[in-house]
């Protein structure tokens, strides 16, 4: 065999086995897994740790946040994986009633992640400090119409809250309101980076938001927290019946090593 000739089949043979050993190198296809519903989830727990869950398990993260009750409406007809909630499954259920009129399977099944805390505040000129719950309730039920019988300045309230199928809004209207309802002509907005806008824009603004979104870069400045009674409620993963294999990966690694990613 002359010398060119066995050259050449060298360089073949070397070909073949690199092509062999960069097949045997290639990763496996990634999953996917649709999560939609509580925009709290998403900013505090998906987001925060969805490269970090990709490196661990291969799985990439689609994420709508469009409120519980709307990401529950999702998982029902099958738009996505599991609904992200920040309330219990029953009041997530109600949730989904109130934004779409439509009930709920009993097959729903609650995959508890962390707690998270509401925090009411307001602009950061208003002089109030603390609230009671007889105080928190007047002024976002119409009841208290003038900063000076909470101890501020005297100007009307403006109450800023989430819309219908937020979880956040039905936790405090259950705890705090006593489920009634909220004033006429409160400015309902469709995001929560929303509702920290407008209060940090309105001297007079009053709202309520998941600490983990004040601790977001840029918005911790914007507004005022004011010191009330401790209002908690669950994150978690909502699945229609037992979780699906790639389901309970995301559940297992937020719940283990994942934790560290989550946003206080």
């Amino acid at each position: 065999m002359g010398k060119n000739t066995y050259g050449k089949m060298c360089l073949k043979i070397a070909a073949v086995f690199g092509a062999v050993a960069l097949l045997g190198a290639a990763p496996c296809m990634a999953e996917t897994v649709k999560l939609h519903g509580s925009t709290t989830v998403q900013k505090r727990i998906m987001e925060p740790g969805k490269d970090a869950l990709k490196k661990a398990t291969g799985i990439d993260l689609e994420l709508v946040g469009n409120g519980t009750g709307n990401g529950l409406e999702d998982l029902v007809n099958g738009k996505c994986d599991a609904s992200m909630a920040s309330e219990e499954l029953a009041d997530a259920v109600d949730s989904m009633k109130k934004a779409t009129g439509k009930d709920a399977p009993a097959s729903l099944k609650p995959n508890v992640i962390t707690s998270d805390v509401i925090k009411v505040i307001i602009h950061p000129s208003n002089p109030v400090a603390k609230l009671s719950k007889e105080q928190l309730k007047g002024l976002h039920t119409g009841a208290v119409e003038n900063w000076k019988d909470a101890g501020g300045a005297d100007s009307p309230v403006i109450v800023v809250t989430s819309h219908l199928g937020s979880a956040t809004r039905k936790v405090f209207q259950k705890v705090i309101m006593d489920n009634e309802k909220y004033v006429d002509g409160a400015i309902e907005v469709k995001t929560t980076r929303e509702e920290i806008d407008n209060v940090g824009q309105l001297p007079e603004a009053i709202g309520a938001v998941s600490m983990g979104f004040i601790n977001l870069p840029g918005n911790k400045e914007k507004v005022k927290i004011v010191e009330t009674q401790e209002i908690s409620r669950p994150l978690m993963l909502i699945t229609n019946g037992e979780p699906s294999p790639k389901v309970k990966k995301v559940l297992d690694f937020f719940t283990g090593e994942g934790k560290k990613y989550i946003k206080d």
